[in-house]
């Protein structure tokens, strides 16, 4: 797929492909963290006792329901929502997207501390007013805390300065989807919006390293060219040692035999950053498609939700929409607000002069994601 930088035209083959990225991107995140939302907190043979041997095949009750979706998505969603309304309100000469995200995620933790949605504030935009987003599914405490009071975290003056929770990671793959950036400047927008919750080098370069994968992909790199890009950007990146060791791990497992809980479980559990990256992009590297390879993301004891997210948004970009299991697609919770809010993100990247400007804009996009 060419990439036309910002205000670029796009042809429309390459609208729908991207488009098709975007889908897959943000369906397969929560149709991996739905399939890892039953079993985050088992054992590998607490996982096989309940299961059967194969592990966990399909959705299981979580939360309630089957196909239940985490804070990993929960998160994921308002990052697009907020790099959406970054872009609609570059009309009023403002450009800082971290702010613009910092109170995106302000409106995500208000869903964790609220009933339901609140008519009166007009000015959180559509994504806040979707009732299903005011579950708590095992939020992150460096999350919650991060996101507790009104201060930034910046790479400054971090939020939990010693946190490297996979936090970071779990909601950076919509960062990779700004196909008309320059890669660098994805990862350092990934890097400073994971100092919001959490501050240790290894939070924050995990997740630039992420989005730059996904950015990769976008572009139509496969994923070990992607990941070969990332690490040359980690390299000049002090504190970056335990991402690229974390990386190169995951390469290294590729060529080491045959696909295994085993062979991911020595890559770590995926509750810290750096983890949660090397399980997720060494499973969609080994997937034969994608089931297999969200399969195998989630059957291990750690963090499944998280590491089956991060292969899904992989597979997704790589693959796009069509790809992913039907069935699963069909089952995921959210799927009508994650389809809307994917192709309201494709279309704000591919054709956002049309919609909005400093002197005219469409009233309904302005009230979707409103500039203040």
């Amino acid at each position: 797929m060419s990439t036309p930088a910002d205000g670029a035209l796009w042809g429309r083959a390459d609208q729908q492909d991207y488009r098709s990225r975007v889908r897959g991107c943000l369906l397969g995140g929560a149709v991996g963290d739905a399939l890892g939302a039953a079993v985050e907190f088992l054992s590998w043979a607490e996982i096989r006792e309940t299961y059967g041997p194969e592990g966990i095949t399909d959705y299981a009750p979580a939360y309630g329901r089957r196909g239940a979706v985490t804070d990993d998505t929960q998160m994921s969603l308002f990052t697009v929502d907020g790099l959406i309304r970054a872009h609609v309100r570059r009309d009023t000469g403002a450009w800082h997207p971290p702010t613009d995200l910092h109170a995106a995620y302000r409106r995500w933790y208000t869903t964790q501390r609220e009933w339901g949605p609140d008519e009166r504030r007009p000015a959180d935009g559509w994504l806040a007013r979707q009732e299903w987003l005011y579950a708590q599914r095992a939020p992150g405490r460096a999350c919650l805390s991060g996101l507790a009071d009104e201060v930034m975290g910046t790479l400054e003056q971090p939020k939990n300065p010693d946190s490297k929770g996979c936090g970071t990671v779990m909601r950076s793959a919509p960062f990779g989807l700004l196909v008309g950036w320059e890669p660098h400047l994805v990862f350092q927008l990934g890097v400073e919006c994971a100092a919001q919750t959490h501050g240790h080098p290894t939070g924050l370069l995990a997740a630039g390293a992420f989005a730059a994968i996904v950015h990769a992909l976008v572009r139509g790199d496969d994923l070990d060219t992607a990941v070969q890009k990332a690490l040359v950007q980690l390299a000049s990146r002090p504190g970056h040692e335990e991402t690229t060791d974390a990386l190169k791990q995951a390469l290294g497992a590729v060529r080491q035999g045959l696909p295994s809980p085993e062979r991911v479980a020595s890559l770590g559990e995926g509750w810290t950053a750096e983890e949660a990256l090397a399980i997720g992009v060494y499973c969609a590297l080994v997937a034969e498609d994608v089931r297999h390879g969200l399969l195998l993301a989630v059957n291990h004891g750690g963090d499944s939700d998280s590491t089956g997210s991060v292969c899904g948004n992989l597979l997704g970009a790589l693959h796009g929409d069509t790809a992913l299991p039907p069935a699963w697609v069909a089952e995921v919770e959210g799927r009508a607000t994650i389809l809307e809010l994917a192709d309201d993100f494709a279309m704000e990247m591919t054709q956002g002069p049309a919609l909005h400007g400093p002197a005219d804009s469409a009233r309904v996009w302005l009230e979707r994601y409103p500039r203040g």
